[in-house]
């Protein structure tokens, strides 16, 4: 009779604890469920944008740590923004610059800097005037390393223009653009029409 009590008392005070032992589990697995899913969605690929120009297609992957500048550069894209317009400043081992509208008024939006924005060679960021928050809709493509570069005043190039992607395909187009003929503004002699910019991913 004392065995028969003492192995019920035995087999409850396991189940006791199974109980919490399960419901601590349980509650693990929907934490790290809940953690997974917020944190696919927050890297979600921000998608490639193809510019087709009269010297060649080139592709571009945007950045997803960039959301306002990235998103901005998208919106554009997909209200055809981009389409028709000429690459205005082309400086060769420097950049090639695209993207002024004069068709629309676009916002302007902040600067997105951060600790991992390096202008080197392939890397397309944002034009602007020398104020900080100030880029629109002009773009430019790193066509040499430009992360050293320090101006008179101690401004640095990479704390100043927001780097939102990178030319994945096309470089050699990129290339192309950055040594025809300038006139003293910078400006091809013969224009080179980004033809249309379309999401691709």
């Amino acid at each position: 009779m004392n065995y028969r009590k003492s192995t019920k008392r035995k087999i409850k005070s396991h189940k006791s604890r199974k109980l919490p032992l399960a419901i601590g589990l349980l509650t693990i697995i929907a934490v790290a469920t809940v953690v997974f899913y917020v944190f696919s969605m927050n890297n979600v690929p921000a998608g490639k944008v193809l510019l087709h120009t009269s010297m060649g297609d080139i592709t571009i992957q945007l950045r997803d740590d960039k959301p306002t500048t990235t998103n901005n550069f998208k919106n554009l894209v997909k209200q055809g923004v981009y389409d028709g317009t000429i690459f205005h400043r082309v400086i060769a081992d420097f950049i090639i610059q695209g993207g002024m509208n004069t068709s629309a008024s676009v916002a302007t939006i902040p600067d997105e800097i951060g600790n991992d924005n390096h202008n080197v060679i392939g890397t397309v960021a944002m034009a602007k005037t020398s104020q900080p928050n100030s880029a629109t809709s002009q773009f430019f493509i790193n066509v040499a390393d430009n992360s050293k570069i320090t101006y008179q005043d101690g401004t640095k190039f990479d704390e100043t223009y927001t780097v939102f992607g990178t030319v994945i395909s096309g470089m050699d187009v990129a290339n192309a653009i950055s040594k025809v003929a300038t006139d003293s503004n910078d400006k091809p002699l013969t224009d080179v029409t980004l033809i249309k910019a379309e999401i691709i991913s």
